[in-house]
Parts: structure tokens; C-alpha cells; sequence
């Protein structure tokens, strides 16, 4: 099975390959996504290093002045994705989206680097400027106040569209002038497995107010109504700079090493005191335009031991909900905690499993010396792919595959992951 896995895998990759960059999946997402182009150069690293780091360099290519690095770069217009190119309105010579999503890529090119430095060494060097603006961006508009944790100015933004996380914040975003629009994403999906319209014309409106004020990524940063500190994008971008320093260090680049250290600093301390509720038991998102913390456990919350979080007190607390969720769920890690009333096993980021983010925990959890657990993150992201295939997400409770199919996130993850058993101990 694993071998015929692999054979499929490859191929998922290769067949969504559009010339130099790889779209999720064919229909429903039909151009370059910035987090799921980090994680396809990570499945083809496992192959093909030399389109992996073409993969990267592509997406970069959509890069703002600004050091932003959007969450969609819309190499053509195709009428099968709404909102496509005109309805964004970013003004780019390539056009793109207007805000960005995790940040995932400093931390993938350091794993190809190192897996052959000689080969990969004049690339990772041109890349590494463009990866720092991109952080500097990050740590200047998304964390404004220096509080160390970095806030989503849209769902989107976030990657996980519709978690409860952002019900109450999305309160705040007033929808009376949206235009009738058409959703394209229904067509090629069960309706029952995406966001409701109520979430839709939230989206709409805040891409509308972006739009109206040019994506001035300052402006955003104060007016938005939606600025939510994220512990899935904060985590991400954690992990992410301590990988930056570890290219800063390689590459003599002492002045960005500083700077980056002063960053990581900053977020090991923010993240414990402006994400942690001791009343959930759990890192949670935090409204910052009513500085209210939210109420419930996501997958996004057991990222902090990704990140280095080396804290006893949450890390033990961490571990205490894991094991709570694992004997609730028949497959983990679901986005959502399914002991909530908001669970829904089908509907996108409102308890579904994703493989990408089962990576990043299990990752984290091994590189902490939690095997056992690792080794269960993986044992479950293996099992759904070798029962349901190569789906978008999965039901944490039947195990079936849900959204698109042939989905080149999840092919990539089972390449550099969820196929290799975790040693225990």
C-alpha cells in the first residue's frame, strides 16, 4: 500500500503542477496558494529538489513592495473561482490577493537547505532577503503594538476560514452594502462541507473595505474590523523566524540575526501572556479590537510546542487536552474540539482534520520528545490518506475524505510525513 501511496502522491503533485507552480487541486482552487505552496515544496523535496525550490521562488514572484507576501497569486483569470483578480482590485503588475497567510515558507526552506546545502545554498541565499521583508511586514502590520502575537485582518488570512474562533469577531464586520455575488465554490463542493453565505458576505465586506483603501497595509492595521490575533498564524511565524535564524546564521547575516532574535523574544513571552486562557485550558484567539479572549480549543492551539514553546505549566495543560480529545475523536487532530457545541465534523475549519496542520503538531510534539504522541498524530494523518485518499480534510469521526480531491497538500504531507513511522523513543 505505502509504495502504490507514494506512486499516487507524485503524480497528485505533478499533475497539478501548472509550469513552475502547483495549484491545490483542479476546479475548485485553480491558482498558487501561498501556505500550500510551502507545503507542496516540501513533498516534492522528497523527489524532485530542484522544482521544489522552483516552487518557492514562483511564489515569491508575486511579492509586495512592501515585503507582503499574498495569499493568492492569480496567474490567469479563471471564471471558475470567485473572487477572482478584478473583484481584490490590488493594482499588482502580477495580480494577487491583498493580504497575505502563514507564513510557513522560512521553515520549508530550511529543510531543503539543509537536506543538501551545497545544492540548494545560492538559492536559499536569494531567497533569504525576500523571506526577511516578508517577516519584517508581518512584525510591523500584523503586530503594530508589539505585543508578540500577530493578528489576521481576515479569516482568509488565517488559512482556517470558518473556525468558531472567529464568530464573535465577525460580528463586527457590517455587511449591508455587499453586491449580489455568485459562489463558485458550491459548484465543485457539498455545500454542507464549506462556510455559510453569512460568512461569505462578511469575507466580501472586508476584502470591499481593503480594496477601498488601496490595501495600505498601515491603514488595514488600524481601521479593519476585523483584527484578531491568530495562535495558528503566531505559532507559525514563531517556528518560522526561528528557522530564518538559523539561515541568518548560516549566511553570516549577523545585523537580520539580531533582529530576528529580538522578535522570537518578543513572541515566547507574548504568546503565554495575550493568547493563554486559563479558563479554557488552552492558547485561544484574541479579539484585539475588544481585547477579548475567545472560548474554545482549535488544532491551531497545540502548535505552540511547533513553535518551541517550552513552557511546563501549558505544555503539561496541552497534553492533558490532547489526551481528552483523543478519546473523543476516532481520528485526530480535528480543528475544532468536538466536545463543543460548534463542532461540525464536515463544515472546513469547524472540526475537520487537515493533514497540513497533523504535520506541523506532529513535528513539534517529535522534536519535544513527546514520541507517543507524535507517532499518533501521524498513525491517524496515515490512516485517513490509506482509507479516504488524498483529500482536502477529513471527518475526525468516520474518517471520510471531505472538500476537493486529488489534493496536493495532503499528497505532499504523506511524502514527508504521515509515511514514515515515528521511532518510539
Amino acid at each position: 500500500m505505502p509504495g502504490n501511496l507514494d506512486t499516487q502522491a507524485r503524480s497528485i503533485l505533478k499533475e497539478n503542477d501548472l509550469g513552475g507552480y502547483t495549484i491545490p487541486t483542479r476546479g475548485l482552487y485553480p491558482y498558487q496558494w501561498n501556505w500550500d505552496s510551502a507545503f507542496v515544496a516540501r513533498g516534492f523535496q522528497t523527489f524532485d529538489p530542484d522544482r521544489a525550490w522552483t516552487e518557492i521562488e514562483t511564489l515569491f514572484e508575486g511579492q509586495w513592495d512592501d515585503g507582503m507576501v499574498p495569499h493568492i497569486v492569480f496567474r490567469k483569470d479563471d471564471p471558475s473561482y470567485f473572487p477572482g483578480p478584478s473583484v481584490w482590485g490590488t493594482k499588482q503588475a502580477l495580480p494577487t490577493s491583498g493580504h497575505s497567510q502563514p507564513p510557513v515558507v522560512a521553515t520549508v526552506v530550511r529543510d531543503i537547505y539543509e537536506a543538501d546545502r551545497e545544492a540548494g545554498e545560492a538559492r536559499a541565499r536569494a531567497l533569504f532577503p525576500k523571506i526577511l521583508a516578508w517577516h519584517r511586514w508581518f512584525h510591523r502590520y500584523r503586530d503594530p503594538d508589539g505585543l508578540g502575537v500577530v493578528a489576521v485582518i481576515h479569516p482568509w488570512e488565517s488559512g482556517r476560514d470558518n473556525t468558531p474562533d472567529w464568530d464573535g469577531p465577525m460580528q463586527a464586520v457590517d455587511t449591508s452594502n455587499i453586491k449580489p455575488y455568485v459562489r463558485k465554490d458550491t459548484s465543485h463542493v457539498d455545500p454542507s462541507m464549506r462556510p455559510l453565505k453569512a460568512d461569505y458576505d462578511r469575507y466580501l465586506a472586508i476584502v470591499d473595505f481593503g480594496r477601498s483603501c488601496g490595501w495600505d497595509a498601515a491603514r488595514v492595521a488600524r481601521d479593519c474590523p476585523f483584527f484578531v490575533a491568530d495562535p495558528g498564524m503566531t505559532f507559525i511565524l514563531l517556528r518560522a523566524d526561528r528557522d530564518l535564524l538559523a539561515l541568518a546564521q548560516a549566511f553570516g547575516e549577523d545585523e537580520a540575526a539580531q533582529e530576528i532574535g529580538e522578535w522570537i523574544e518578543r513572541a515566547e513571552t507574548g504568546a503565554i501572556r495575550h493568547l493563554w486562557s486559563d479558563e479554557v485550558e488552552g492558547f485561544v484567539s484574541r479579539d484585539l479590537r475588544k481585547n477579548k479572549l475567545m472560548d474554545g480549543i482549535s488544532s491551531a492551539s497545540f502548535l505552540s510546542v511547533y513553535a518551541g514553546i517550552a513552557d511546563e505549566r501549558t505544555n503539561a495543560a496541552l497534553a492533558r487536552q490532547f489526551d481528552r480529545i483523543a478519546e473523543k475523536a476516532t481520528y485526530l487532530m480535528p480543528s475544532w474540539d468536538p466536545e463543543d457545541s460548534r463542532f461540525e465534523h464536515l463544515r472546513y475549519w469547524r472540526g475537520p482534520v487537515w493533514a497540513v496542520v497533523n504535520s506541523m503538531i506532529g513535528r513539534g510534539l517529535l522534536e519535544a520528545g513527546d514520541f507517543a504522541r507524535a507517532e499518533r498524530i501521524r498513525a491517524d494523518t496515515a490512516r485517513l490518506i490509506e482509507t479516504s485518499g488524498f483529500a482536502e480534510y477529513y471527518s475526525p469521526v468516520t474518517g471520510a475524505g471531505a472538500g476537493g480531491g486529488a489534493f496536493s497538500w495532503t499528497a505532499a504531507v504523506w511524502l514527508f510525513f504521515a509515511r514514515h513511522e515515528i521511532p518510539q523513543g
